[in-house]
């Protein structure tokens, strides 16, 4: 299968997952459609971190475009040389996979840490704000009878792990696909781009 036309696919797949993690933390961020808690920092510092909105989203954004725009731009020539068109899409594309691997990379790791330190919340026992859970290595997350020690906001143990867990799984498919292009750029180089003639000619 030509490069161009996987790597085409590749963006269009990038740009779903970069749009699906931009509003999962945008809805991370307002629990239940609550603006209050943003605007008095009653949030855990992993969700403000934007770890969806930056990492796996913008960043991501940047190689689906590039992914997306080789497959309709001008492959057959680059910088008025004939034959090294294909070269610089390769070279593109892996650069911009790269970008991308470090933004899901960013994504997944603040992702992963915010569920293992928890929610910053209103605590029944103690009573002000604070991180309840930040000294059990993760273990509340199966420990339901804990979830209630937050009182404020509302069932926001179980907010942070839907939404932190769809930011892992976005960014690790965004991370694979990203890798999956650099491997396949390689392989590119070494073995030649596989597009046909008829291919080759209409571009």
């Amino acid at each position: 299968m030509c490069f161009r036309r996987c790597t085409n696919r590749a963006g269009y797949k990038l740009l779903v997952f970069a749009l699906l993690s931009i509003v999962a933390n945008i809805v991370l961020y307002f629990p239940h459609g609550e603006t209050r808690y943003a605007a008095e920092h009653h949030l855990s510092k992993y969700v403000e971190c934007l770890n969806g909105i930056l990492g796996g989203g913008i960043l991501v954004l940047i190689p689906a475009a590039v992914f997306i725009c080789l497959y309709s731009e001008d492959c057959c020539g680059c910088f008025g040389r004939e034959g090294c068109g294909k070269g610089c899409a390769i070279l593109s594309a892996a650069l911009s996979a790269f970008i991308g691997m470090l933004g899901s990379g960013y994504c997944v790791i603040i992702s992963a840490l915010g569920l293992s330190y928890g929610p910053y919340c209103f605590s029944r026992l103690q009573r002000r704000w604070i991180y309840p859970f930040a000294d059990s290595s993760g273990s509340y997350l199966l420990d339901y009878d804990r979830w209630s020690e937050c009182q404020e906001p509302y069932n926001i143990v179980q907010w942070n792990i839907t939404f932190f867990s769809l930011l892992i799984v976005f960014g690790v498919l965004e991370f694979l696909l990203c890798l999956a292009q650099i491997i396949r750029g390689m392989f590119g180089g070494l073995c030649g781009l596989c597009c046909s003639d008829e291919e080759t000619s209409v571009c």
